[in-house]
C-alpha cells in the first residue's frame, strides 16, 4: 500500500509537472487485486444520497411554491373592492365570579357544557346567610305584632278624646243653668287636652311600628337577596370554556368559579393596511369561510375599526412606511345565525374573512352566503 501511494504521488506530480512517467515507474506497479478494485465506493454512495436529499427539498420547496402562487392567484380573483385577511373565530369570555366570600358547595357544570341564559351552574355555601334570614323573619313578625299593638292604642285613645269631648260639651251646658261649677268645666278641659295629647302620641307610636316593621322587611329582602347572588348563574348562552375553583375551596368576593363564552357574540379579528382600511365603515357587509366548513360562506358585518395602527412606530409618517400600517378590523356574525348552532361554531377555529371596501360591488359567487351547516342529530337505540 505504500509503494501505491509513492506511485500514486509521483503521478500527481508529473501531472503538475507536465512530465511523462517514466518507464521505472511503470514497472514497479502494483496490480491490486480483483476483490479491492470491484469494492464498492462508499463516498460515491453519500453523496448520492445527499443528492436525492436535496432533490427532495427542492420538489417540497417547488410544491409550496406552486401552493402560494395558487393562492395568491386565487385570492387575486376577487374584485377590487372587497378584502379579506386571516384570522381565527373568537367569541368574548365572560367570568363567573363570587360576589360575597364563601365556600362553594356545589358544581353543576364542567369544562366544555353548553350553559343556558339563567342557568345555575354554581353554588356557594348559605348557611350563614340563611340563618340571618330567619333572625330577621323573626324580628318581622315581632314588628308586626308592634304595630298592631301601636293601632289598637290609637283606638283607644281616639275613644278617649271622644268621651273627654262630650263630657266637656255637657259641662259648657251646665255651666250657665247653675248644675255645674266652673271649677268642673275647668277639670273637663285639661281631661279632653290629655286625650288629645295621648292620642297624639299613639299615632306617633303607630308610624315608628310602621317603620320598624319596613325596616325588619328590607332586611329579609337583603337577605334574600344575598342568598341568589351566592347562586351563581350563566348570564348568556354558550359553553363553560375554564373551570377554576372547585367544591370545598374558600374564595374571596370576586373569586372566579368559571369562564364561559358568550355564544352571540362571536367574530373574527383580521388586519388590513392603510390602503384598504381606510375605505372599510362600521357596518360594511362582510364574509366568512372557516377553514372546517370551507363550503359554508358565513354572513357578518364590521363592528369595530381600531383607531390606531400597528406594527411600526407612531411617529413614521414616511410614504412608504405608512403603507406598511396594518389596521385591526372586527368582523361579527348575526347573532340570530348563531341561535341553536353554538357547538358548530367554537372559539379557536381559523379561518378568512372578507370585508367589501366598496358598496357597489357585488359579491362573487363562491362568496354568497350558504346554509349553515346542519346540527347531527344524536341517534337514538
Amino acid at each position: 500500500m505504500s509503494d501505491q501511494r509513492t506511485r500514486s504521488t509521483k503521478v500527481a506530480k508529473s501531472r503538475d509537472t507536465g512530465v511523462e512517467p517514466s518507464a521505472e515507474s511503470e514497472e514497479h506497479r502494483i496490480v491490486l487485486p480483483a476483490v479491492i478494485e470491484h469494492a464498492p465506493l462508499r463516498p460515491q454512495r453519500r453523496s448520492r444520497s445527499r443528492l436525492a436529499l436535496l432533490l427532495v427539498l427542492l420538489m417540497i420547496g417547488a410544491g409550496a411554491g406552486i401552493g402560494g402562487f395558487w393562492w395568491q392567484h386565487h385570492q387575486s380573483r376577487l374584485p377590487p373592492g372587497i378584502a379579506w385577511g386571516n384570522g381565527r373565530l373568537e367569541a368574548d369570555e365572560i367570568d363567573i365570579d363570587t360576589k360575597f366570600a364563601g365556600r362553594i358547595a356545589q358544581l353543576f357544570v364542567d369544562e366544555g357544557d353548553m350553559a343556558k341564559a339563567g342557568q345555575v351552574v354554581a353554588m356557594m355555601d348559605t348557611r350563614d346567610l340563611t340563618a340571618s334570614l330567619k333572625k330577621s323573619k323573626a324580628l318581622v313578625n315581632q314588628a308586626q305584632r308592634a304595630l298592631e299593638e301601636a293601632k289598637a292604642n290609637l283606638v283607644q285613645q281616639q275613644t278617649q278624646v271622644k268621651l273627654a269631648q262630650q263630657e266637656f260639651d255637657r259641662t259648657s251646658a251646665l255651666v250657665p243653668k247653675g248644675f255645674a261649677t266652673v271649677e268642673l268645666l275647668d277639670q273637663r278641659r285639661q281631661q279632653t287636652n290629655a286625650a288629645v295629647a295621648a292620642q297624639t302620641a299613639a299615632t306617633h307610636k303607630v308610624a315608628e311600628a310602621e317603620h320598624a316593621l319596613d325596616a325588619a322587611t328590607h332586611d329579609v329582602e337583603l337577605y334574600r337577596v344575598n342568598i341568589l347572588d351566592n347562586t351563581l348563574v350563566a348570564p348568556r348562552d354558550g359553553p363553560i370554556e375554564y373551570r377554576v375553583a372547585n367544591v370545598g375551596e374558600v374564595l374571596p368576593a370576586g373569586g372566579k368559579v368559571f369562564t364561559m363564552l358568550d355564544a352571540s357574540y362571536v367574530y373574527i379579528d383580521i388586519y388590513l393596511p392603510t390602503a384598504e382600511a381606510g375605505r372599510v365603515r362600521i357596518g360594511s357587509d362582510a364574509r366568512i369561510v372557516l377553514d372546517a366548513y370551507p363550503d359554508h360562506v358565513i354572513p357578518a358585518k364590521v363592528v369595530f375599526i381600531a383607531s390606531q395602527a400597528q406594527f411600526t412606530p407612531k411617529t413614521v409618517e414616511t410614504k412608504v412606511e405608512r403603507d406598511k400600517l396594518m389596521f385591526r378590523i372586527r368582523v361579527r356574525i348575526d347573532p340570530e345565525r348563531l341561535k341553536g348552532r353554538e357547538t358548530i361554531v367554537r372559539s379557536g377555529l381559523p379561518g378568512v374573512a372578507y370585508v367589501r371596501t366598496d358598496p357597489s360591488v357585488a359579491w362573487p359567487t363562491s362568496l354568497q352566503p350558504s346554509a349553515p351547516p346542519s346540527i347531527p342529530t344524536p341517534v337514538t337505540q
